[in-house]
Formats: structure tokens, C-alpha cells, sequence
């Protein structure tokens, strides 16, 4: 069972990874960079936290965060394509912006500054783990939380946006050619506030999945997660199919590290740096042979 158990512990630290770069996938092939991933997820799951505390059901927890993911991304579309504004500027600022506000009403709603009251998750699972096997219980356990589920059909769902239907190919020009495809009566504007909408959505997903699964919102939680997102989308070179394998090499690295943790072989900073010396490494290896979208981050008049 060791196996399938470091399986299992991917596939569970993959999923805010497979949401947050299904969203990475939208927005930047429609050609607005998605530095704001980061954001979008730590509002996301503070949203998700609030309203299943205040609901007690974690299905409007999942709601609240979604909202809480597109109106950060609106924010950020209404700046960029309505006011273009700088791309990776922006980003930066409402990266910031996000850690401070979510910490400030963390405060308001809970007096808190670091955490809030436990709040309501999915545990199914919980109700049989006396009926099974250890191992059976642990696999069930595992899958209790259906957002997983979720994610692994995330990214399959965006390439089937992008490919099969109409909105995709306009997407696809808008982030190539956005002027041939404005010449042809695609309002471009319209393509980039849908595309950049659905990415907060489902950046505001991978938040909800991470305050639902620990049962509470602690500050700054996403904890770099949006970025390790964007550089699998990099190091997927935008395509959707390789940005989910992406998504499951670096989920694999951290749990390789935890693992290798409990060991205490290596002095615990060296091993808390893989995750992120691996994404360095991937994203240094595939970024001067990849090609992004011929329009990402130009501002279009």
C-alpha cells in the first residue's frame, strides 16, 4: 500500500495545482499573463472558509469561493483589458493586495490574525474507516473530498474548450492574432473577460479545495501555489494535456519531500527547498525552447 499511498498523496496536493492551472491554461492562451493565480486562489479560499462557516455546508463554501475567485478576476480583467494596465504589474499588486485584504477581514469576521474557527468539509469517508481495512480506509479517506474528482477532469474540460468549441478557437486567436481575429467581428475584449472570469473560477476552486480539506483559512495558506501553477503551465508550454502532467511532477516532488521529512535524513530546510528547486529547474530547462501565445500580455486597443 506504500505505493498506491504516495499515489493517493499526489493526487491530493495535485488538485489545487490541476484548478489553479486549468485557470493559468484560459487566461493565458486568450493572452493575458496569469501572475494573479496566487490571488485569486488565497481569496478563493478565504471566501470558501467564510461561507461554510456562516452556511455550515461546504457546498456553499465551494460556491463562496468560486464568487470570491471571479470577483478577484474581474478586478484584474476591468484593469487590464478595460483600462490596460500592466499585466505583470498588476498581478504583482493584486497578489499583495490579496494577502492583505483576506488578512484583514480574517480579523473583522473571526478576530483573528492567523486563523479561523474550524468550518464545515467533506468527509464522507469518516463514517466508514471502522468498517474497512486500514488501507481501504486511508484509499476512501483519500477521496472523501470530491473536489479531487473535480480537478483531474479540470484541465481534460478546458482542452475540450479550447478544441472542440467555437468560443476556443476564438480564444485561440484572441491570444495569437487578436487583431485579424477583431477584423473577422470577434470582439476580443469579450473573449478575454469570459476567458479571464472562468480562470479566476477556477482559481477560486483550488482555494476552496484548500481551506475545505484543512477545515479552516489560515493566513497567507495558498502558500506559493498559484506560482508553482503558472510555471506548470509553462513548463506544459500551454497545453493543457502536458500542463496536467506538469501538475502531477511537481505534486509528486512535494510528496516526495514529505516524505522524506519523516525520515529525517536531510536537515528539514534543504528538503522543504525541493518542490521549488525542481519547478526552477523544469521551468529553466523548457522556457527558451517554448513558445508562448503570440499575444500574451499586449495590451490591444
Amino acid at each position: 500500500m506504500s505505493i498506491l499511498a504516495f499515489l493517493i498523496q499526489t493526487l491530493r496536493i495535485a488538485t489545487p495545482y490541476l484548478f489553479a492551472a486549468s485557470g493559468g491554461v484560459l487566461s493565458e492562451r486568450a493572452g493575458v499573463i496569469a501572475l494573479t493565480l496566487e490571488g485569486w486562489m488565497l481569496t478563493g479560499a478565504f471566501c470558501a472558509a467564510l461561507g461554510s462557516f456562516y452556511s455550515g455546508s461546504p457546498w456553499l463554501g465551494v460556491l463562496a469561493g468560486v464568487g470570491g475567485g471571479v470577483l478577484a478576476a474581474a478586478l484584474h480583467a476591468l484593469a487590464t483589458i478595460r483600462y490596460r494596465a500592466d499585466q505583470v504589474v498588476l498581478g504583482i499588486a493584486i497578489n499583495l493586495m490579496s494577502v492583505g485584504i483576506t488578512r484583514f477581514f480574517l480579523r473583522l469576521a473571526f478576530d483573528s490574525s492567523s486563523n479561523s474557527p474550524r468550518v464545515p468539509g467533506f468527509d464522507w469517508a469518516g463514517a466508514t474507516e471502522g468498517n474497512t481495512t486500514a488501507g481501504l480506509g486511508s484509499l476512501l479517506a483519500s477521496f472523501s473530498n470530491p473536489l479531487v474528482l473535480v480537478a483531474l477532469l479540470s484541465l481534460p474540460t478546458v482542452w475540450w474548450i479550447l478544441y472542440r468549441t467555437p468560443y476556443g478557437l476564438r480564444l485561440r486567436a484572441v491570444g495569437e492574432k487578436p487583431e485579424a481575429a477583431a477584423s473577422v467581428g470577434v470582439s476580443v475584449a469579450r473573449v478575454r473577460w469570459l476567458a479571464v472570469l472562468g480562470a479566476g473560477a477556477f482559481a477560486g476552486m483550488g482555494g476552496a479545495y484548500l481551506a475545505l480539506e484543512q477545515h479552516q483559512f489560515t493566513d497567507s495558506m495558498t502558500a506559493g501555489r498559484g506560482f508553482i501553477a503558472l510555471a506548470a503551465v509553462i513548463f506544459g508550454q500551454w497545453e493543457p494535456k502536458r500542463v496536467a502532467l506538469a501538475c502531477l511532477l511537481f505534486a509528486a516532488a512535494e510528496t516526495f519531500q514529505i516524505r522524506l521529512q519523516g525520515l529525517q535524513l536531510l536537515p528539514s530546510q534543504f528538503v522543504e527547498m525541493i518542490p521549488y528547486v525542481l519547478t526552477i529547474i523544469a521551468v529553466a530547462g523548457i522556457v527558451g525552447r517554448s513558445r508562448q501565445p503570440a499575444a500574451l500580455g499586449r495590451v490591444t486597443e
